[in-house]
């Protein structure tokens, strides 16, 4: 679903231009279920959706619209799998050094980057366990990625102009309470947080299909 603005598909180079590669379902599916929850027209409220899981979409929504997003592959905060935005003179340098191969290098961009690069788990549960075992490091990990999750929100606000009704932290990584505490106190300034723990691609899907049978919306064909 690619509903960007124009002045979000810029990269900063004319050969590349940003796309739209963000968890749509998800999110669409918390913009609906905060409407209800709040008793709001979705086409009246203005969002900042973060969906945690493997990887990080973090999306102003505009009136219903996903009008900017991170590219959840190459861009915004490092996630359990993905290493997010990287400086990129460095890692060019990691390209053309000849030390490394294409795919492990694909691999520390998705896959086995992220916590997986640091801790060597993509287990949420199993980083917290290891901090209350006194794990310093992994603590400091665990907490870069709640700061990096915090700074792509804050610069999400700025799209909608700081006209935010709500921010909405979703996904697997929001059933962390550490984890949300974490980005709640950075990011509670800008307006209320409300946490969807859980991933609901599937029952966002029925619940489309049932709008169609319902004749509520028509349906959409993307291609």
């Amino acid at each position: 679903v690619d509903e960007f603005e124009e002045l979000a598909r810029f990269s900063g180079i004319p050969e590349i231009e940003r796309v739209a590669l963000q968890h749509t379902l998800n999110i669409k599916a918390c913009i609906r279920q905060i409407a209800k929850d709040k008793k709001r027209k979705m086409e009246k409220m203005n969002l900042v959706v973060a969906h945690l899981g493997g990887g990080i979409s973090i999306c102003p929504v505009k009136k219903g619209r996903l009008i900017d997003a991170n590219n959840a592959i190459q861009e915004g905060p490092f996630s359990p799998e993905r290493s997010g935005s990287l400086p990129m003179t460095a890692f060019l340098e990691m390209c053309t050094c000849g030390k490394y191969t294409k795919s492990f290098l694909l691999r520390r961009l998705v896959g086995e980057g992220g916590l997986v690069a640091y801790l060597g788990t993509n287990s949420a549960d199993e980083v917290v366990q290891r901090i209350k075992e006194g794990d310093n490091y992994a603590r400091k990990i665990y907490e870069a990625m709640a700061y990096q999750i915090s700074k792509e929100i804050g610069a999400m606000a700025t799209v909608l102009n700081g006209d935010v009704d709500y921010i909405v932290l979703t996904g697997g990584l929001a059933g962390s309470n550490l984890l949300t505490d974490w980005i709640k106190r950075r990011i509670e300034f800008i307006a209320p947080v409300i946490i969807y723990p859980g991933e609901n691609e599937m029952l966002a899907l029925a619940r489309g299909a049932l709008r169609v049978l319902r004749k509520e919306e028509e349906a959409k064909e993307y291609k």
